[in-house]
């Protein structure tokens, strides 16, 4: 179906300028979640707030107009990496952009917007859909935490698309990597730098020998490692007691994945050991891999949705992570695709007017031209 008519552009660009100009940092989404009960219902979605012990999901739901088709969820995430906080915005004929030091906040709010505009749409116009999930997620920018904490027993659909994506409108993410933070606290023996230094076990010193030594960076094509924080010491005349580490490692394969973490681990226990310093290890697993199929059949409705829109699909993989790891993991077949934002998480972050739009166009064809769709497994 042609929603070249049927869209706003105008509205949709509005839309947009609303979000981000609402201040949305990880855990402090009250203000965008009001504004989205608001627009939700406006477009006749019914709304239930799911609160959880640190933040507030959000699942609307929109009665479709064809009997027999499949449920479909839709979800972006509101929070945004920060700052953000006093964002300044430049638009021009081609572009939308952060003109501060703040990011844009196009992740994700690009997504929220089109989501908007596509209930928008449906609300106005006689075009068949089933019935519409929408799932706006918080906290994701920390961990997935809102996904970790919604509510799936409430849910219908077992096919969901998911506007997390950056790059040209086009990208469908085919899969991402289990990733697996962990923290490593270093314990030596505090003493006075200038007078008894000798009597201190300096866990900086250890902290330093692990960080050199241990596996970093890329260390496949499907793995990766960082340690991303270190903190510690107390005075530049105490040999300090202690420093904590916090690093990830990432990978699409379980045993290349396990083969790196044991060589992280191996490694800071050998050195503190031989300087005789205290080592405690914690990790845990955020989110978990996942690959689709270019045979799956809804991997091939969405392909298909953007060929009807002009629009050349590239399907990739990637090696961040998304709400829709924890959805596939969950027993929901997600797509996450690409919804025009680029260089997220920095003060260059821009989107394109043209793929602003694009990304509305596509995701009306994936929900309009949903039919039956075969029985799939999660992987």
């Amino acid at each position: 179906m042609d929603m070249d008519g049927l869209l706003n552009t105008q509205r949709l660009l509005k839309t947009f300028i609303e979000l981000v100009n609402i201040n949305s940092p990880s855990f402090g989404e009250t203000e965008i979640a009001a504004y989205l009960v608001r627009a939700m219902e406006r477009y006749g979605c019914g709304v239930t707030v799911q609160e959880y012990d640190r933040g507030v999901n959000l699942i609307g739901r929109k009665k479709g107009n064809v009997r027999g088709r499949p449920p479909l969820m839709l979800s972006a995430h509101m929070d945004t990496i920060e700052p953000t906080a006093g964002i300044k915005i430049a638009i021009d004929d081609e572009m939308i952009r952060s003109a501060g030091d703040t990011v844009l906040g196009a992740d994700d709010k690009s997504a929220i917007a089109q989501i908007c505009e596509a209930l928008a749409v449906l609300a106005e116009n006689d075009v068949p859909h089933g019935d519409i999930e929408v799932v706006f997620t918080s906290a994701e920018e920390k961990g997935l935490v809102g996904a970790r904490n919604l509510d799936f027993g409430i849910l219908r659909s077992q096919h969901a698309i998911v506007l997390d994506s950056s790059g040209s409108v086009g990208n469908i993410v085919m899969g991402a990597p289990t990733h697996i933070t962990y923290e490593m606290r270093i314990t030596g023996r505090a003493a006075h730098a200038g007078i008894e230094p000798e009597k201190g076990i300096s866990a900086i010193r250890a902290a330093a020998g692990i960080i050199s030594s241990a596996p970093d960076g890329r260390i496949d094509p499907e793995t990766t490692a960082n340690i991303g924080i270190i903190s510690g010491g107390t005075a530049t005349n105490v040999v300090p007691r202690e420093v904590l580490i916090h690093g990830e490692i990432r990978g699409h394969d379980p045993r290349a994945l396990e083969q790196v973490s044991s060589r992280i681990f191996e490694t800071a226990r050998r050195i503190a050991s031989g300087l005789d310093a205290g080592l405690k290890i914690t990790e845990r697993q955020e989110y978990r891999s996942f690959r689709l199929e270019a045979s799956d059949p809804f991997v091939l409705h969405v392909i298909s949705a953007f060929k009807r829109c002009g629009i050349k699909p590239s399907l990739v993989v990637t090696g961040g992570g998304s709400d829709a790891s924890i959805f596939n993991e969950s027993g929901i077949r997600a797509v996450n695709i690409s919804n025009g934002m680029q260089k997220v998480h920095t003060s260059g972050e821009f989107i394109l007017r043209k793929d602003l739009i694009d990304g509305c166009r596509a995701l009306l064809e994936c929900i309009t031209s949903l039919d039956n769709i075969n029985p799939v497994i999660p992987v």
